[in-house]
């Protein structure tokens, strides 16, 4: 894999023209900057951010259970094939949001470090709660397909 050493023009804080941009020198940039030299490559990363993001995010491992459990329940009860993709995209939104959460965390601690900003609070809380706007619609996605089809298993049972 080889290092991207393109020369990236910068803004720089010297007397310029405004608007006007400087190309930096070449800089050799570490393995964070490697690119993926195939597809394969390329979803071995994207799996590594998933394994990442169950092994140390509590949230994401209770969207990955309730989701592996509502679409489990969506099978059993027989729900016709549209609705059960409509609670997989549910289920994959919600989850694709709380690796982007998770991301952008992360890119909000390496930029402020162990300091406290009033921007941090706010990009982080705003990522939080998209997650949780995402969750709660899932959770009235969900209840709208699967509880018809469990009360008339109940009702059965009456």
């Amino acid at each position: 894999m080889a290092q991207d050493t393109q020369a990236t023009p910068i803004s720089t804080t010297e007397s310029a023209a405004p608007g006007s941009e400087h190309v930096a020198e070449p800089v050799q940039r570490g393995y964070s900057w490697h690119v993926a030299s195939n597809l394969f490559v390329s979803f071995k990363y994207a799996w590594a951010g998933i394994t990442y993001a169950f092994s140390t995010q509590r949230n994401f491992k209770i969207h990955v259970l309730v989701g592996v459990a509502v679409l489990s329940a969506a099978v059993y009860l027989g729900l016709q094939p549209v609705e059960v993709a409509v609670l997989a995209l549910t289920v994959g939104a919600v989850m694709t949001l709380e690796l982007i959460n998770t991301a952008l965390e992360s890119v909000v601690d390496l930029a402020v470090g162990h300091n406290y900003h009033e921007l941090a609070k706010i990009a982080k809380d705003c990522a939080a709660g998209a997650v949780l706007i995402s969750a709660m619609v899932s959770v009235v996605v969900a209840a709208s397909l699967l509880l018809p089809p469990i009360w008339l298993v109940v009702q059965a049972q009456l």
